[in-house]
């Protein structure tokens, strides 16, 4: 017990003193394998997670998804999904809120970055929210709310780098996601009406436009709408494989661009080294994590923590309990990427031996996340929501705002941890 417990606290510490989180797991993981079984195999262990995973053909899915995501924002698809959900709803109270909703979990669902929806989706609906009398903290919290659809929607990077780790079918994990994703979207939009329920004074309302209008406004959705039936429907189907589908969808997103004229040769050249860089980014993050999974399991972590619940007599559902409360208190303090890749490699072992379903598991545990990303003091949307806006909206009325949303998320926790098949009907329905 000693030697984990002493890897863990040194992890937190280096984390931090502003170590990334990537070295702070390689060091700690190699000093740690180090001492347990001698410097050379630890030498060739560190080798094998670098050179294995990095030669892995499943990985290919990180950058190819990425991609796809970047071409999306590259289109502009952002703004005609945002204009389609406004030409349906802006004629009802807080029609812009629950059209900013709708808007984000499309861009989502082909982008697969919180951030970047947030990013995006802030620079698209904010301006319109205020000038038709939107209150600072609802406009601010439907969007940095909105944005966490990003991680759990398929394609989700979260969702493959938690695949990868747990040895789990990506497509499967993507299936998993898209019913808890939905449930996700009407939840935002109940937060939206109550947050207005309690709020004083009336927005401005806008006329309803024709209904040929309104159909006309879905032409612009028609690109991420056949992107996404595309690549998820190919997987659904068996056509092709999740690694193949991102192939698929980096290909279909790149003629989108070409064909809305939306891409330079140099723009096209910005997009391949920003996609370069943040797969390297997650690729060290994701070998970190596997060198230091590997450090603990050797230390006697899993052994140690199935005696302790043996000894509390711990079932399942009490032990998922006790990690999301361990999930809510470390989003505070970490982001999101980080606090997966720190304890997903802890908790999954014992999910597995309780008799838990990992595809299950790992759509709470995106869930879980998803509350972290807008939870205080860190909230890594609202953070950089807070970065576009400047000095126009202050830090705690974003807070403030994004209060119902987290509320709507913990209800939507609550409810797939007691009706696993909500998560599990999608795939269980394929070999």
């Amino acid at each position: 017990m000693l030697v984990w417990s002493v890897g863990l606290l040194v992890v937190i510490l280096l984390i931090a003193l502003g170590l990334p989180i990537a070295f702070s797991m390689m060091i700690v993981g190699f000093l740690g394998l180090t001492y347990i079984i001698g410097l050379d195999p630890a030498l060739s262990m560190v080798g094998q997670v670098f050179f294995d995973n990095g030669m892995s053909y499943s990985l290919s899915i990180l950058p190819l998804f990425l991609l796809m995501g970047n071409f999306v924002v590259k289109a502009g698809l952002a703004d005609e999904l945002y204009y389609a959900s406004n030409a349906w709803l802006r004629h009802k109270r807080g029609g812009l809120a629950m059209a900013t909703v709708i808007a984000c979990g499309g861009f989502s669902s082909v982008c697969g970055s919180s951030l970047a929806t947030a990013a995006t989706m802030a620079k698209i609906a904010l301006p319109s929210m205020k000038k038709y009398g939107y209150s600072d903290s609802l406009s601010a919290g439907v969007i940095a709310a909105g944005g966490t659809l990003g991680i759990l929607i398929p394609p989700s990077m979260i969702l493959v780098i938690y695949g990868i780790i747990t040895s789990q079918d990506i497509g499967k994990l993507f299936l998993a996601g898209i019913i808890p994703g939905l449930l996700g979207i009407i939840g935002y939009i109940i937060a939206v009406k109550i947050t207005l329920w309690f709020e004083k004074g009336s927005k401005k309302k806008l006329t309803a436009l024709p209904t040929l209008e309104k159909v006309r406004a879905l032409k612009g959705v028609t690109g991420i709408l056949g992107l996404f039936i595309l690549v998820m429907g190919g997987i659904y189907l068996g056509i092709f494989t999740a690694t193949e589908a991102a192939g698929i969808g980096a290909f279909g997103a790149f003629i989108i661009v070409i064909l809305k004229r939306k891409l330079s040769l140099n723009s096209f050249i910005d997009t391949l080294i920003e996609t370069v860089k943040i797969t390297t980014m997650l690729f060290f993050l994701l070998f970190g994590a596997i060198l230091f999974s590997n450090f603990i399991n050797l230390a006697g972590l899993p052994d140690d923590l199935r005696n302790f619940l043996s000894v509390f007599n711990f079932n399942i559902y009490t032990l998922l309990i006790g990690i999301f409360i361990i999930y809510l208190i470390l989003g505070m303090v970490l982001e999101s990427l980080s606090m997966m890749l720190l304890t997903v490699p802890i908790f999954y072992p014992l999910v597995l031996e309780m008799g838990g379903n990992l595809i299950w598991f790992g759509v709470l545990v995106v869930v879980a996340v998803e509350i972290s990303l807008i939870t205080p003091p860190v909230g890594l949307n609202v953070h950089i929501l807070k970065t576009i806006v400047k000095n126009t909206i202050s830090l705690k009325t974003i807070f403030r705002g994004v209060i119902p949303f987290v509320f709507m998320d913990i209800i939507r926790l609550i409810i797939i941890l007691l009706i696993p098949g909500i998560a599990l009907i999608l795939p269980n329905s394929i070999n």
